[in-house]
């Protein structure tokens, strides 16, 4: 492994909160398709619809504390 190997960026806490909050959107997105509509574009994101608070927050409760 040569030392141009050890430039890639590790993810940082935000890469991950954010990671965390489109993936949990859009799995309530799946189970609930007609109560919301969730659409991810780089660094921005649409939401319409009501979203479960509690399993929001559990999500990102689990990526602050490096959970999977």
């Amino acid at each position: 492994m040569g030392a141009g190997d050890m430039t890639e960026k590790l993810p940082t806490m935000e890469d991950k909160i954010k990671e965390a909050v489109v993936a949990e959107l859009k799995r309530q997105a799946e189970t609930n398709p007609d109560g919301l509509k969730v659409t991810a574009q780089g660094a921005r994101l649409t939401v319409d619809g009501e979203i479960d608070l509690d399993d929001l927050a559990m999500v990102m409760i689990g990526a602050v504390a490096g959970g999977p």
